[in-house]
C-alpha cells in the first residue's frame, strides 16, 4: 500500500476507491445500464483492444455517460478486432469490429448518445436505407 503523505494524496486514494465502489454498485444491476463489453482475448489484445478499453473507460466518464465498461473474452471476430459489443437498455446487442479511437468516437458520439446506426457493425444485422 502506498504510503499517504499529504492531503492531495488521501484525496487521490478517495476518489480511486470512489470510482471503483461505484463500478461495483453499478454491475448488480447492468440490465439498466449502458453496457460496452471489449473483445480481450488474446487477438483482441494483439490487435489494440487494451488501448480501447483505456479509451472507453476515460472516455464514457468525461462525457457523463452512465455506462459499465468490461472485458469478454473471444467473440468469435477475430478477423475484425478489436471488437466491441455495445448493449443499450431495451435494444439487441450490436458488434462493432475494426474499432480503432476514432471508431470508438463514432461509436459513443453516434450510437450510443443518438442511436444512430454505424458502419461496421459485425455481422451485418442492418440495411442502409439511402
Amino acid at each position: 500500500m502506498t504510503k499517504i503523505t499529504s492531503l492531495a494524496d488521501l484525496k487521490k486514494l478517495k476518489a480511486d476507491l470512489k470510482s471503483k465502489i461505484e463500478l461495483r454498485e453499478k454491475s448488480d444491476s447492468p440490465e439498466g445500464r449502458i453496457q460496452v463489453k471489449v473483445a480481450m482475448a488474446t487477438c483482441g489484445i494483439a490487435a489494440g483492444a487494451k488501448v480501447i478499453m483505456e479509451y472507453m473507460l476515460e472516455e464514457l466518464d468525461k462525457r457523463g455517460v452512465d455506462a459499465i465498461v468490461s472485458q469478454t473474452g473471444c467473440l468469435g471476430y477475430c478477423f475484425a478486432e478489436p471488437t466491441v459489443e455495445v448493449v443499450i437498455p431495451g435494444n439487441e446487442p450490436v458488434v462493432f469490429g475494426y474499432v480503432d479511437s476514432k471508431k470508438a468516437n463514432e461509436i459513443i458520439e453516434k450510437y450510443i448518445k443518438n442511436g444512430e446506426l454505424l458502419d461496421g457493425i459485425i455481422p451485418v444485422n442492418y440495411q442502409k436505407i439511402d
